[in-house]
């Protein structure tokens, strides 16, 4: 199993589960948008016996503008 660690934007510190370890971008759903965050850096915990495998993705950005609502 693998784990991506989001850091940065309306997701920031949250933990998703990772298909694949090599994944460069991921593109989320959120709200009525889409986030892309950006792989950043190596994974970690590639051993055996050292827990979920961990990759690291910054976030880069939104398909729309992401702001609260006045309601």
């Amino acid at each position: 199993m693998a784990i991506a660690r989001l850091h940065g934007g309306p997701l920031d510190g949250q933990i998703i589960p990772l298909d694949r370890t090599d994944q460069q971008v991921l593109i989320l759903p959120y709200s009525e948008t889409h986030l892309t965050y950006r792989r950043a850096g190596d994974a970690e915990n590639t051993g055996a016996h050292d827990g979920p495998t961990q990759v690291a993705f910054e976030y880069a950005n939104s398909s729309d503008d992401i702001a609260p609502s006045d309601d």
